[in-house]
């Protein structure tokens, strides 16, 4: 009768040759071609500034094309880093250096660029009446006043939306 201690183990892997570098993992992949490096950078970059520009908002009137150039950058700077990972893959080549960073920044951009544009499409009225209405505000108390009638006319626009 055999015992339990008689037993020779199991092999943990099978025989044969073994691939380099640590048990389990993969080989790693060649880097990024340079024309998907530069992809990438670009993309980094162009997120960049359509974080940026969504800071340069100073007047209302002008501040829906500011917007609007910002969501376009944002959805170029999308498109040429999720090409670039798309054909780096294809390839057969690692990821190119801060494209991941790219998408990121690019969504942020992108989300938040919408969201502001909705906002101007549906306070418009009330954001023209502001800016006139500082416009023509010569002290601190009329500027006080447009902001409060700012405000109400914000809070009541609310009060049509959730009815």
């Amino acid at each position: 009768m055999t015992r339990l201690t008689d037993r020779q183990p199991p092999p943990s892997s099978p025989p044969g040759p073994r691939p380099p570098g640590p048990a389990g993992l993969r080989p790693p992949r060649p880097p990024a071609d340079p024309a998907l490096q530069q992809r990438a950078w670009a993309a980094l970059m162009l997120a960049v500034i359509s974080l940026i520009a969504m800071m340069m908002i100073g007047n209302v009137r002008r501040g829906v094309y500011v917007v609007a150039v910002a969501l376009v950058i944002a959805v170029i700077a999308l498109w040429l880093a999720l090409s670039a990972m798309s054909k780096a893959r294809r390839g057969g080549s690692g990821r190119p250096r801060g494209v991941v960073l790219a998408v990121v920044l690019g969504a942020i951009g992108f989300v938040f660029s919408a969201f502001v544009l909705a906002g101007f499409a549906i306070f418009w009225p009330q954001l023209t009446q502001y800016s006139n209405c500082l416009n023509g505000a010569n002290t601190v108390s009329a500027q006080q006043a447009c902001q409060q009638q700012f405000g109400n006319s914000v809070s009541s626009e609310f009060g049509i939306l959730g009815s």
